[in-house]
């Protein structure tokens, strides 16, 4: 592709962008403006007008790479090995026994401190 084709492919996505900017402000003032209807029709309103800007979004070259990104994450995820229920059961009392028995530790060591400091200052 030459330079003068990425330069058109660039302006019109700069366009789509705008447009999407313009679509969601529009909406946004409409969803105050018709403050008098229903919230439900005013909310399904906002709804489709973000949906349309992010159709829209989604037709510019930084939409192509976010969607394609989107899809190579969810590979990811399905590769992923999830613990089982005791698994995570264990994993987690152990976690909980390290926090008690730290804190612990903590609060022997601060006693120690502040015994020290008591005399050191009476």
């Amino acid at each position: 592709m030459n330079s003068q084709a990425k330069e058109v492919t660039y302006n019109f996505d700069v366009l789509k962008y705008i447009l999407s900017l313009v679509l969601i402000s529009a909406g946004v003032v409409a969803f105050y403006m018709f403050s008098d209807y229903s919230q439900l029709y005013r909310v399904l309103g906002m709804v489709a007008i973000v949906v349309v800007a992010l159709t829209i979004m989604m037709t510019t070259q930084a939409g192509h790479h976010s969607w394609s990104f989107a899809q190579e994450a969810r590979q990811e995820v399905r590769k992923v090995v999830w613990p089982t229920r005791n698994e995570t059961m264990q994993t987690t009392l152990m976690v909980f026994a390290m926090v008690i028995i730290v804190g612990f530790i903590i609060w022997l060591l601060d006693t120690f401190l502040f015994w020290a400091i008591t005399s050191l200052t009476a």
